[in-house]
């Protein structure tokens, strides 16, 4: 919850945990935010060894009254600096109640350099002498940079892929938005320069950057990129550079029938595919829906602006889904969430339901349980919240528009045949 806090609001979230009952579950969240790149503070008792977070934090300290405010300020800098992740702070017993000592000291994200004149003229002239760039965006690209990215797209014209957390940076229905980064994508194959905006390497899995194409990369990250700087600055700087010089030799029909030869249409055949059921939610929300996802099925969702879709880098944790919803809901109060996960994840996640119940939270939950054979029923209605049952897509549309309408959470248990 913390993460996603964190993705949603651009500056840290914080979770309480005690280490008194063992490291596992708070080694496990740390390591979710350290590789979701989200920015999070651990505040944990004294109770365990806490060396054995080392590994999935990016620092770590013990507060004491005299040094809280200078600790707290440092893990909100280490949590916010790229690439963000979890920082732990250790509040030793006692310490808590403890008087504090007030320090003058900034918690504001240290600027980043502007960018060189030389990195951006060699960007430029790669740009301009590329016949095919693609443009790849990541999950540094924020709501602030969409309409740089936008607008440089159109201006060069180049193609957009985005992985999983930087979808939504181009609309989905944008001509020129090809889906999501993937090995074996044709567009790959296609590109003679593909220009990675804000993507982490922890996005791009192998085998993923065909052999023989430049890619140069534009990102908040200190390393071997081209351009190293805020992502809406370089993009403003690009302008005047690319401007009167050559565009692109895309074929603008061939690219429509590439996105048209992409779309995947869910598998024939009675009952309710796992896909429909997304495609369905997605139809039947206002655009501004947050959706949370634990399962791949990331393509299916169509977003119209950064963090719509909330989906974890890799192998999402088990149970993602309902937690992610219940913390946009507190995050995002002026957005409606539905959360989409495997049915294992509801079960395995049962006790926030109560959280859900008592947060009174917007959402509409969707457990994909393969032919009903998972109780995701019993301990949502235990915990008061009320659950609808699809079989077909008929059965869906009404179950999904009854719990809509309801205002509070609930649970749909679709049980998918494939």
């Amino acid at each position: 919850m913390a993460a996603v806090t964190a993705e949603l609001i651009d500056a840290p979230g914080v979770a309480l945990v005690s280490l008194a009952d063992g490291l596992a579950p708070v080694v496990d969240g740390a390591a979710h935010a350290t590789r979701d790149r989200a920015a999070v503070i651990v505040i944990s008792d004294g109770a365990a060894d806490s060396r054995l977070l080392d590994p999935v934090v990016n620092a770590s300290g013990v507060a004491d009254g005299a040094s809280a405010g200078h600790w707290i300020a440092h893990a909100a800098q280490a949590a916010m600096a790229d690439p963000r992740g979890a920082v732990h702070l250790a509040v030793p017993p006692g310490v808590a109640d403890a008087p504090a000592v007030p320090v003058a000291t900034s918690v504001r994200r240290a600027p980043l350099p502007t960018p060189s004149a030389e990195a951006l003229d060699a960007l430029s002239d790669a740009i301009s002498s590329a016949a095919r760039p693609v443009l790849i965006a990541g999950l540094e690209t924020g709501p602030d940079d969409a309409k740089w990215l936008r607008a440089l797209a159109e201006s060069v014209p180049a193609p957009v892929l985005t992985t999983p957390k930087g979808k939504g940076v181009l609309p989905d229905p944008h001509p020129l938005a090809l889906g999501l980064l993937a090995a074996g994508h044709p567009l790959l194959a296609q590109s003679d320069l593909l220009i990675a905006v804000g993507v982490d390497p922890v996005e791009v899995g192998p085998g993923v950057w065909p052999a023989g194409v430049r890619v140069a990369s534009i990102t908040r990250r200190a390393g071997d990129a081209t351009v190293v700087a805020e992502i809406a600055l370089v993009i403003e700087e690009l302008a005047p550079r690319l401007r009167g010089r050559t565009r692109a030799d895309w074929d603008v029909a061939a690219l429509d029938r590439l996105k048209r030869g992409l779309r995947v249409a869910a598998p024939a055949g009675p009952g309710l595919a796992r896909r429909r059921v997304v495609e369905l939610a997605r139809e039947m929300t206002p655009a501004g829906t947050l959706l949370t996802l634990d399962v791949p099925l990331a393509a299916a969702w169509q977003s119209v602006a950064p963090r719509e879709c909330l989906v974890a880098n890799g192998a999402a944790t088990l149970g993602f889904a309902l937690p992610a919803a219940l913390a946009a809901a507190l995050a995002r109060p002026d957005a409606r969430v539905v959360a989409v996960g495997a049915a294992a994840g509801f079960a395995a996640m049962a006790g926030e339901w109560s959280t859900a119940e008592r947060l009174r939270a917007p959402s509409v939950a969707v457990a994909l349980n393969h032919a009903g054979t998972t109780d995701v029923a019993s301990g949502a209605r235990a915990a008061g919240v009320s659950v609808e049952t699809a079989t077909d897509e008929a059965s869906f549309r009404a179950a999904f528009d009854r719990a809509w309408r309801a205002g509070v959470a609930c649970l749909v248990d679709a049980h998918v045949s494939r």
